[in-house]
């Protein structure tokens, strides 16, 4: 090859560039899809908004319970009338429902935000937990939406190391906002508890979300295990193809040779 046929540095740099984005953005789409984006944000943080506020207003546990139920219901049928994946909001519903058992049982309005802080502990826990035990968690959540499934434990370690990074990140996040809350469940009373949870509800899950990305960006790419799957079913068939096609062969070179035989003692 000559000097002319050798890309330049800067043709290098523009593919490394592109070979970059390309992979940002899948990262991107894939960690839309797994938490739901701006919609699931909304779905998230409407139900408690609204509970707070009526709440603040009147003090009445049972009207603010029955509209957090409601708008729950609204946003799964909102999701069902144009057809989207409704898990997103279908945990808003399941969680809302758990604060409101909770909430009605004990007559204490704070009470209602209890699931969604234990949920949020124990997912803490699982995120640490599973990255110690060498499965970090998100690469759980993740590996099916990218794809990959599990190939990344033994196959990819670079991208196993992201994906503890990811983890850890997410598990002490979540940590920090228990440290927060749990104190003022105790301290605060229900209107400023309520208020300082509902504050909390983004922040800490886009920086997580920024976090994982900023990981996963710079990991080697996903091996695509359906891909392969496919790609191996393929081959299998072609071989069976080939190998019915030479048994088929086979008796006619015979015939031919018999008659050839044949003709010649003739």
């Amino acid at each position: 090859m000559t000097s002319l046929d050798k890309p330049t540095d800067r043709e290098l740099g523009v593919d490394a560039d592109t070979e970059t984005a390309d992979s940002k953005a899948v990262t991107e789409a894939a960690l839309f899809e797994a938490f739901g984006g701006v919609r699931g944000m909304v779905e998230t943080v409407a139900p408690g908004l609204l509970f707070v506020t009526i709440f603040t207003i009147n003090k009445d546990l049972r009207m603010s319970a029955i509209a957090a139920v409601a708008v729950s219901l609204a946003l799964v049928v909102v999701r069902l009338v144009m057809r989207d994946t409704v898990k997103h909001a279908f945990s808003g519903v399941f969680g809302v429902a758990f604060g409101v058992a909770f909430a009605m049982m004990t007559g204490n309005a704070k009470d209602f935000y209890l699931p969604g802080m234990l949920y949020t502990l124990g997912l803490s826990l699982a995120y640490m937990v599973t990255t110690l035990c060498g499965v970090p968690l998100i690469g759980l959540i993740l590996g099916p939406v990218f794809k990959e499934n599990l190939s990344w434990r033994t196959r990819n370690p670079g991208r196993k190391k992201a994906y503890a990074k990811a983890s850890w990140a997410w598990g002490l996040i979540l940590l920090a906002k228990c440290a927060i809350l749990f104190p003022l469940y105790w301290w605060a009373d229900t209107t400023q508890f309520g208020w300082v949870l509902v504050a909390l509800k983004i922040p800490p899950f886009l920086l997580a979300v920024w976090l994982t990305w900023v990981f996963l960006a710079k990991a080697p790419a996903p091996i695509d295990v359906f891909a392969e799957m496919e790609a191996a079913e393929e081959a299998e068939a072609a071989r069976k193809a080939e190998a019915e096609a030479a048994g088929l062969g086979e008796p006619q070179t015979a015939e031919r040779k018999g008659g050839a035989r044949h003709r010649r003692e003739a």
